[in-house]
């Protein structure tokens, strides 16, 4: 006779949240998105920086709900490499330099991380 209590397999459910270092450097990113001079390209289609940090927030806010995302690096990873529902790498544009976005924020946030002189 099996216990009712007895689990033989308990899925376990990863939580994951941003710390405050994790908060101020996605807040961080997000600003850089904001105030940049490039063009965000998702899907093929071309999106200055306010509707780029526009989406990006709703995606991080979608991951947080979740517990999806607790750093920096995984803010990029799964907000701002790709597009969710066609798969399609985001690039940026930034002075006729086209290259991945990810790229791009990761440049950032090892810029920030960076002490300066």
């Amino acid at each position: 006779m099996l216990g009712l209590g007895f689990c033989v397999v308990c899925p376990t459910v990863a939580r994951a949240d941003l710390d405050a270092i994790g908060q101020r450097e996605v807040q961080a990113l997000l600003a850089f998105v904001g105030s940049s001079h490039c063009t965000f390209i998702r899907n093929g289609k071309a999106y200055g920086a306010d509707q780029a940090r526009s989406h990006l927030e709703y995606k991080l806010n979608y991951l947080l709900q979740r517990h999806r995302v607790n750093s920096a690096e995984e803010f990029i990873e799964r907000a701002g490499t790709e597009s969710s529902f066609s798969g399609k790498p985001y690039r940026v544009d930034c002075d006729g330099r086209e290259r991945p976005s990810a790229d791009w924020l990761m440049e950032e946030l090892h810029r920030m991380r960076t002490p300066g002189p």
